[in-house]
């Protein structure tokens, strides 16, 4: 892993949006929400179908930095906004920009976009400790 430097971009990262997705983060982050499962119920409460919860979002938006930065990445704030639902069939793509770095800290803000505009917005902070973990 190369030093983090302020104003580098990091590669995009596409994600498809499937069902199953949705529905498993929804599981896993234990959101029962019909919205994020029943498909016809959603449809009653206004929305074209079921939609990501915030929670996969997050995950996911972690995951992109992790990816980046490497095992030894570590999360220390994720502060993260939603907009446009990310619905089945559509895909993200996860954008990042190093806004500042301080030793091995650095803060990266990242958005996520999908056909219907912006679905996340935020900020992350990580530190990239040495092999072996250690400070």
């Amino acid at each position: 892993m190369t030093v983090p430097t302020a104003g580098a971009e990091l590669p995009p990262l596409e994600i498809p949006i499937t069902r199953t997705l949705i529905v498993a983060g929804a599981i896993a982050s234990r959101d029962y929400q019909d919205v994020h499962h029943d498909a016809e119920l959603a449809r009653q409460k206004g929305s074209p179908d079921v939609f990501m919860n915030i929670l996969t979002t997050n995950g996911l938006v972690g995951r992109y930095i992790t990816d980046h930065f490497g095992p030894t990445a570590v999360l220390h704030r994720v502060a993260i906004r939603l907009g446009a639902p990310n619905y089945p069939g559509d895909t993200m793509v996860l954008t990042g920009r190093i806004e500042e770095v301080d030793g091995d800290t650095a803060t990266v803000r990242v958005t996520g976009s999908n056909g219907i505009g912006r679905h996340v917005t935020g900020t992350v902070t990580v530190t990239v400790l040495p092999e072996g973990g250690a400070r």
